[in-house]
């Protein structure tokens, strides 16, 4: 049986693994770090019992992030299809930019992503930067710094629990300001 803080240990050890899993399944190399990304955070911010097979576990939690993430997809651009078959036009005609109140979330959620990653030692930002947003390995990064590859996989760790911890604050703090301002329930009869 393996713990929560070991699940999370294992799930830094399988990333590749579980990238390369994704890859094969069909997702595009972008796709695949979101799935896993939601993954590492759902790990972080669910209290989880103990597992009896925790390779597997991941596996198949990665495969169902991969499915439900498809699912929306095809949802996303049925809905699309369907509105442009009920208001007329051609679909070229759909516009493909987020909504304003979207792009408003998409930019105060980086606001509190740029002040999360501002707060982290500079190595921990570093390493971040470097692997998630330029993409180079974690040897390459270990090599380049002077540290292991297991003091890599730690500091993304930190960067991590730091970003899913902001994003637990922020839809906390979303879900308040719904309820303050009577958005909660306003369907209910």
């Amino acid at each position: 049986m393996m713990t929560e803080g070991g699940l999370v240990q294992l799930f830094g050890d399988l990333r590749p693994a579980l990238a390369r899993f994704l890859l094969s399944r069909g997702a595009e190399r972008d796709e695949a770090e979101d799935i896993l990304q939601d993954v590492h955070l759902k790990l972080l911010a669910e209290k989880l019992g103990p597992v009896a097979q925790p390779r597997a576990y991941l596996y198949s939690m990665a495969n169902n992030h991969f499915l439900m993430h498809r699912r929306a997809a095809g949802r996303r651009s049925r809905r699309e299809e369907d509105w442009v078959g009920v208001h007329g036009g051609d679909a070229g005609e759909v516009d493909d930019r987020p909504s304003i109140e979207t792009e408003l979330i998409a930019r105060e959620q980086l606001a509190t992503l740029q002040r999360v990653l501002d707060d982290m030692p500079e190595r921990s930002r570093v390493i971040f930067r470097r692997f998630r947003i330029e993409g180079e390995p974690q040897r390459q990064i270990a090599e380049g710094l002077g540290i292991s590859v297991s003091a890599v996989e730690k500091h993304l760790a930190r960067a991590y629990e730091a970003i899913a911890s902001a994003r637990l604050r922020w839809n906390e703090d979303r879900l308040d300001r719904r309820h303050l301002t009577g958005e909660r329930n306003r369907h209910a009869i």
